[in-house]
Parts: C-alpha cells; sequence; structure tokens
C-alpha cells in the first residue's frame, strides 16, 4: 500500500510521521509479529473459524470463562500492585515479591493448622480463624519485606541498577527455599504433609453456593459465592490502596517520593520511611492475596510464586509500571486473556499468547495502556 503523499511503501518510508500514517518501526514490527501469527497460530490453536463457531454455538462458555478470568484476574492484580508500588517509588524490580506471596499462604496454612481447622469446618468457626490468619500472614509478610528492604535493598539504594535487581533475585531463592523447609516442618506443623516439595491441602472453607441457580436463573454458567467473596475481597483491597494513596497524606508523601527522592526530602518528608511504607504495604497485599489463592484454590506449593509473580510482573508492565490503577487493569486483561487462551487455544501455549498481546500493545504503547511515555533526557 502507497500513501499519495509518501511516495515509498510504508515499511521504507523515510517522510516524518506527521506525513505517513505510521512510524516505521511500529510498521515492521506489526509485519514481523503478523509473519509469526500466521506461521504459528495454526499449531498454537488459533483457528479463528472454529473459534468463532464455538462462541456462536455456546456463548454461556464464553461467559463462565470471561467469569473465572475476571476472579484469577483480581487475584493477580493484589499481587502486581506489590510491584508497581516498589518500582514507582525506588525504581525496583522487587522479584522477591512473587516468592513473599507464596510464605504469606504457608503462614495462612499454619495458622489453620494450628487452630485445627478442617474442611467443611462451621462458619461459626472458619471465619473469626479466616480473619485471624489474614491479619496473621499480612502482618508476617509485611514485616518480612521491610526486613529485606533495610538490609538487602537500602545498601544498594545507590548503586548502579543491576545489583538491587541481582540482590532481589536472590532473595527470590532464599524465600523459595524457606517455603521449601516450611514444607518439610511435619513434626512441628502436621498439615503440612510428609514430603516438604509436594503441594500441600488447603482447608475448603468458603462455601459454594450458585448464586445464579439460588436466583432461580436457570444456566450453565455456575458462579458461586466462593467467586464472589474473593472477588469482593480482592476490589476492597484494591479500592482501599487507590484512597490510600490518592486522598491522605502518607498518600501524598509516597506520590511526592515516587516523583522526585530529592525534592520530597526538600520538603521535610522522610524518604527512606516512605519507602519502608510502601514495602509494608506491598508485604500486607501479598499476603492478603496468598490466603485467598489458598481458599480459592485449596491448594498450594513451594514453587507457586514463581508462576504467579511472573504473570503479576507482566500485569504491571501491560498496565503500565508503577501506575496503581494500571496493574490493576493489567491483573484482570491477564485473568482473562489466559482464561480465554485456556479455552478456545492451548493451554500449552497459553504464556505465549499472552506475552505475544504484552508485546504487541508494549510496541504501540511503550509505557503500558496507563502508563506514561517520558523520554529521558542524556
Amino acid at each position: 500500500m502507497i500513501d499519495a503523499r509518501c511516495p515509498m511503501p510504508h515499511a521504507r518510508c523515510p517522510i516524518p510521521d506527521a506525513r505517513c500514517p505510521m512510524p516505521n518501526s511500529q510498521l515492521r514490527i506489526i509485519m514481523k509479529n503478523w509473519k509469526i501469527v500466521l506461521l504459528l497460530g495454526p499449531i498454537a490453536g488459533f483457528d479463528l473459524p472454529k473459534i468463532i463457531g464455538e462462541i456462536v454455538r455456546s456463548p454461556e462458555v464464553l461467559i463462565q470463562q470471561l467469569l473465572v478470568g475476571l476472579v484469577n484476574g483480581a487475584l493477580i492484580a493484589i499481587i502486581a500492585l506489590g510491584y508497581t508500588m516498589v518500582y514507582g517509588i525506588i525504581e525496583l524490580i522487587n522479584f522477591a515479591h512473587g516468592d513473599l506471596y507464596m510464605l504469606g499462604a504457608f503462614a495462612s496454612l499454619t495458622v489453620f493448622g494450628a487452630f485445627g481447622i478442617q474442611d467443611g469446618a462451621p462458619l461459626s468457626v472458619a471465619i473469626p480463624v479466616m480473619l485471624v490468619a489474614l491479619v496473621v500472614c499480612s502482618l508476617f509478610c509485611a514485616g518480612l519485606n521491610i526486613v529485606v528492604e533495610k538490609y538487602a535493598y537500602r545498601p544498594l539504594r545507590n548503586a548502579p541498577r543491576l545489583a538491587p535487581l541481582i540482590s532481589a533475585i536472590g532473595v527470590s531463592f532464599i524465600f523459595q527455599n524457606m517455603g521449601l523447609f516450611w514444607g518439610g516442618l511435619k513434626a512441628f506443623i502436621p498439615v503440612m504433609g510428609s514430603n516438604s516439595a509436594a503441594p500441600k491441602s488447603f482447608p475448603d472453607l468458603l462455601p459454594r453456593v450458585d448464586i445464579l441457580k439460588a436466583m432461580g436463573i436457570e444456566t450453565t454458567i455456575v458462579f458461586t459465592t466462593k467467586d464472589l467473596i474473593v472477588l469482593v475481597v480482592a476490589l476492597v483491597l484494591m479500592v482501599l490502596l487507590h484512597v490510600f494513596v490518592q486522598y491522605t497524606r502518607l498518600g501524598k508523601a509516597m506520590r511526592a517520593t515516587a516523583q522526585s527522592r530529592d525534592a520530597a526530602k526538600i520538603m521535610g518528608i522522610n524518604v527512606d520511611q516512605i519507602i519502608a511504607l510502601t514495602f509494608l504495604i506491598g508485604g500486607a497485599l501479598a499476603g492478603s492475596a496468598g490466603i485467598l489463592v489458598g481458599l480459592y484454590n485449596n491448594t498450594i506449593v513451594f514453587t507457586m510464586g514463581f508462576t504467579a509473580g511472573l504473570r503479576a510482573f507482566t500485569a504491571a508492565v501491560l498496565g503500565g509500571i508503577g501506575n496503581i490503577v494500571g496493574a490493576m487493569l493489567g491483573g484482570v486483561l491477564i485473568g482473562v486473556l489466559s482464561s480465554l487462551s485456556d479455552q478456545y487455544l492451548s493451554s500449552r501455549w497459553t504464556n505465549a499468547w499472552v506475552f505475544g498481546v504484552l508485546v504487541v500493545i508494549l510496541a504501540f504503547r511503550p509505557g503500558g495502556l496507563l502508563g506514561e511515555n517520558v523520554q529521558e533526557k542524556v
């Protein structure tokens, strides 16, 4: 295709963007990605006529997958908030955050074991213990995150960016091995089982009442009280964080520190305390996500932090790293994309499709969906 104002094909057009519909770099990326889609699409299950036919025949399945993706996306968004908050304050990608969430799940299981809570426990007994477990694992993860910030990240704050990044990877391995060790403490915590590396059974405490059937709606779509509880709790946590950051004095100090630490110091803000507060909030959210995922999936394992952390980091980048609302949006999108891929494409290729969509979006929005494309001056 040749533009009347541009005598050369777009892929080679040397005329500035004002007269060409798209920059050359974006056109090249589009053409390259399109070729990859045409080549790998059929192998990865991307058969558009077949997918459209399935949706037309069973629209309820599409709605069901959207609901599943929404719930899972909300859980991913809670974890992604920890990534985006820390990066927004000190521009550090805290790779240990996913494994911190895993430790939160182990802490909550330990609390349930201490109270002797098992599957099918009455709600009158389960609800107080769940609240206690939520507080305990949130405080545990928040305190652990503050300790890591003080002794692993703060001494490297003025070092080259690679140094704290490597430190974060090291902390991630430490946390993962803590989870492996924790899972082998059968003598002290019987609920952990005999094999330290094996998945742990999490008590099934949330009710599974089908809301739509209870309302008299006859449909194959299943949306239970368990889904609703997890979705509401996740939404409340995200809204509370947004309100705190936007409308409180400490939230204003956090935003000021994120803009310029030097300027914040001049204005009398204790930057070290604000950074510690950010890690505290991020750790508390990771602990909350740990207990929610345990109650929702009813199984945990010491390696769960890697996969969840990878998707949460992807969600933070997709929405705009450093943007809280963007992390929420990115988490929901990742959850929905994964659910639709599992249903209509191939579960083996889900991660490839998710990251493929990420690459395409970042080609047009390098700062993410809600991030700002800020040019750095040399």
